[in-house]
């Protein structure tokens, strides 16, 4: 970022970008994890770790450093259980003397930490959705919710964030796109504390190492609530949505 030169490349099309970050941060997560844990394969039987070194790459390449997020999520016998969310631009923009990043971790059964849990306004239905990706059936999902609000941002762990963090009510993304490597930490760590994660049919997101990595069904996510939200999705985007 600070060389100037990000490295930018296409990876599947328009606005599916990769950076030279994207590239080296993968390389020492997965070095690190097999120098601490030679033992465990990256993609084994039973156990899983799902990576995404740079969720956010488009905000990232327009300088929008508060969007950017590393994901790390353990899934074992195909259901996320632990996970991390590091937003090393935590505080980028709040001066010198501020603490730069921050690391927010869950565990099925113990909890999770590194936020303060905050519930959206009681009676505001605030969505959380794609900026770089919209789509018409996108917006008209989130048309049919009536929201009091709509908060566009990058990255899939930062939505959730916006969850847990209380400033949106309900994540809704009606489309292709997000992959599991996306989905698999922010869905252990909003699990564990009560929140729920599915596609827009309601199914749960497996992550064994035989299933596709696109979630080609879309995302619903809520802290609370999920059964308002999930009532509301219109059949018409049920049906272009293939599970």
């Amino acid at each position: 970022m600070a060389g100037g030169d990000l490295g930018i490349v296409e990876k599947t099309g328009a606005n599916d970008l990769q950076t030279k970050a994207d590239r080296l941060v993968q390389m020492s997560i997965c070095a690190s994890l097999a120098r601490k844990f030679p033992k465990v394969t990256i993609i084994g039987e039973e156990l899983v770790i799902w990576v995404d070194p740079l969720d956010g790459t488009k905000e990232y390449t327009e300088g929008l450093l508060d969007h950017v997020t590393v994901l790390i999520g353990i899934a074992y016998g195909g259901k996320a259980i632990a996970g991390v969310i590091n937003q090393p631009y935590y505080n980028y923009e709040a001066g010198a003397d501020a603490v730069l990043g921050r690391t927010i971790w869950g565990v099925l059964g113990i909890g999770a930490f590194g936020f303060q849990l905050t519930e959206a306004p009681a009676g505001k239905h605030i969505i959380v959705t794609t900026r770089s990706h919209s789509s018409t059936l996108v917006n008209d999902c989130i048309s049919a919710l009536n929201p009091d609000s709509v908060i566009r941002v990058g990255g899939a762990g930062n939505k959730i964030i916006q969850l847990i963090e209380g400033k949106a009510s309900a994540y809704v993304f009606a489309s292709p796109g997000c992959k599991k490597w996306d989905t698999c930490a922010p869905e252990a760590i909003l699990h564990a504390v009560g929140g729920k994660i599915t596609d827009i049919h309601g199914n749960s997101f497996q992550y064994n190492k035989e299933v596709k990595h696109m979630n080609s069904a879309g995302v619903l996510a809520t802290l609370r609530n999920y059964d308002y939200y999930a009532s509301r999705i219109p059949n018409t985007v049920k049906q272009s949505l293939v599970p």
